[in-house]
């Protein structure tokens, strides 16, 4: 009995965080069975493209691939991971699968987009909400008269990105073999990990720019051992040229306060694969994880880093409130205000809201932490149990097994015909 085609469009193979989603969800797909899988693989921006052929363990999925791109035969299921502008329906049945959006609103293409397919898996709650509540007029060119209100049409689902417990898990300072911290004098070390977006100081959707000078503010001239910042950032691409620009924006800022006793900033560029992010994580050098983000579709980085049982010090609006709980870290408060035009763009709107996070409380935070750290970790302990139950990666597959049993039809199999041997009459 063979199964129904299903036939996955999506950036797996590039260093994106778009293309670790995309093998999560291929990978859930194949453990459930249910399907005879193919792929289309597509690039991601100015990602580096060639990721499977540098982590073996993904390699199978180029056996999987269609050779070209090019389709036969209709899917009977088709999905499409990217962002929803893009989303066409090719199969029989269409799925889309986006991180969603990280403000209050998305584009008009965007919901049209969303309306093109059968269902579509978002990241979060927050992405769900924004896609279920978004509306634009449409209007005749002639008489500018409203013909129709384009709005959501379309079911929408949350699929979270689970955490694979196997890499990502507390390790001890013996299992940390590819990750060398020696250069940096510190003992307590902040952790950023993200890019450094578009946008003017405070306005760049990670927020880097701001946290740099947020962490140099706090604990200028002060006396004695001070911590470091370490960002595991990146422009675009991890490259000497991105490395170059993000100290220049450092120094920049650094330019901006009075002071010669500054704290330290440290940038770790290049790939890492999961395992040494894991090992980065769990590095003894590494006390927490902070993110003052202005907004996510989710914030994979943040969940992953669950899994040390460290202090996390993040946004409390956007994606990832989903698995971060006001009693298990610290969600800095704050307010939303509009996009500001340096971060805007095509899918990222002006007329959008994201958050703006209260720096005095991240001030006496960041100060507390140094000097009370064992205090937090009652709650990050509880954060970590908290996340490795809920959002897991066999989680995540358990429910994305009940989204199919759901929406997914009951397609006709080919059944092989055996006709029984009969004895020749005489």
């Amino acid at each position: 009995m063979s199964k129904p085609l299903y036939v996955i469009s999506c950036p797996f193979d590039t260093y994106s965080g778009y293309g670790a989603r995309s093998r999560d969800y291929i990978k859930a797909v194949l453990e459930l069975d249910q399907f005879d899988v193919r792929l289309i693989p597509q690039r991601w921006g100015e990602t580096a493209w060639g990721f499977c052929e540098d982590f073996p363990e993904w390699k199978h999925l180029y056996d999987l691939t269609l050779p070209g791109g090019k389709l036969e035969t209709q899917p009977d299921v088709w999905t499409q991971i990217t962002i929803p502008n893009e989303f066409q329906p090719v199969g029989k049945y269409n799925i889309g699968v986006t991180a969603g959006v990280e403000s209050t609103v998305c584009a008009q293409d965007w919901v049209e987009g969303l309306n093109r397919v059968d269902v579509t898996f978002v990241s979060s709650e927050h992405s769900k909400k924004v896609f279920e509540t978004v509306q634009y007029e449409k209007k005749d060119k002639r008489t500018d008269q409203v013909v129709d209100i384009i709005k959501l049409q379309k079911p929408v689902e949350v699929l979270f990105e689970g955490m694979n417990l196997d890499i990502y898990k507390k390790i001890t300072p013996k299992e940390i073999v590819d990750i060398d911290l020696s250069p940096i004098k510190e003992e307590f070390c902040y952790l950023f990990v993200g890019h450094w977006m578009a946008g003017d100081l405070g306005h760049d959707r990670k927020n880097v720019g701001l946290l740099v000078k947020s962490f140099l503010e706090t604990f200028k001239n002060k006396p004695g051992k001070k911590p470091a910042l370490i960002l595991k950032a990146s422009i675009g691409s991890n490259s000497y040229s991105s490395r170059e620009e993000i100290l220049k924006r450092i120094n920049k800022i650094k330019a901006t306060i009075p002071s010669k006793n500054l704290p330290s900033i440290y940038v770790l560029s290049g790939e890492f694969s999961d395992e040494e992010m894991n090992q980065l994580y769990n590095h003894t050098k590494i006390k927490a994880m902070v993110s003052l983000t202005k907004g996510e579709g989710y914030g994979r980085p943040l969940l992953e880093f669950t899994a040390t049982g460290k202090p996390i010090i993040a946004s409390g609006w956007s994606g990832q409130v989903d698995f971060l709980k006001p009693d298990m870290s610290f969600l800095l408060p704050g307010k939303l205000e509009n996009v500001h035009k340096s971060a805007a763009n095509k899918w990222l709107l002006e007329s959008g809201q994201w958050f703006t996070p209260d720096l005095n409380t991240l001030n006496s935070i960041f100060k507390d932490m140094v000097k009370h750290y064992k205090k937090y970790l009652a709650g990050s302990k509880k954060q970590k149990y908290y996340a490795k139950k809920n959002f897991s990666f066999e989680a995540m597959k358990d429910l994305l097994g009940k989204h199919f049993d759901e929406y997914i039809p009951k397609f006709p199999t080919k059944v092989e015909l055996n006709i029984p041997t009969l004895e020749k009459i005489d």
